[in-house]
């Protein structure tokens, strides 16, 4: 699926994953690839994704993407809240 987290200053992170778990109101929850649509508000904490093929140093462009040292392929985005969307594949993350 695709995956885009945008804050208001710039966007952070653009590719291809194959979940995202996510801080919610109720408790932190997961879309895996072709998941039923869904718009849910975000609260603070960290945007844990895994990504189909490894994150390079180079790659990482922003400061607030963390690179797992265990599993080069999962990254932690922190956020302080916001609204996600899912639809027809594609993962939209407006933080804050």
């Amino acid at each position: 699926m695709q995956l885009e987290i945008i804050t208001p200053e710039a966007k952070i992170f653009t590719g291809e994953a194959s979940a995202v778990q996510f801080p919610g109101l109720d408790g932190s929850f997961q879309v895996l690839n072709n998941h039923a649509a869904i718009i849910s508000a975000l609260v603070a904490g960290d945007v844990k994704v895994n990504l189909l093929s490894p994150l390079d140093e180079e790659e990482k462009i922003d400061p607030n993407i963390k690179i797992d040292n265990a599993d080069k392929k999962i990254i932690r985005v922190a956020i302080k809240g916001g609204v996600v969307e899912m639809l027809n594949n594609k993962v939209i993350v407006l933080a804050e």
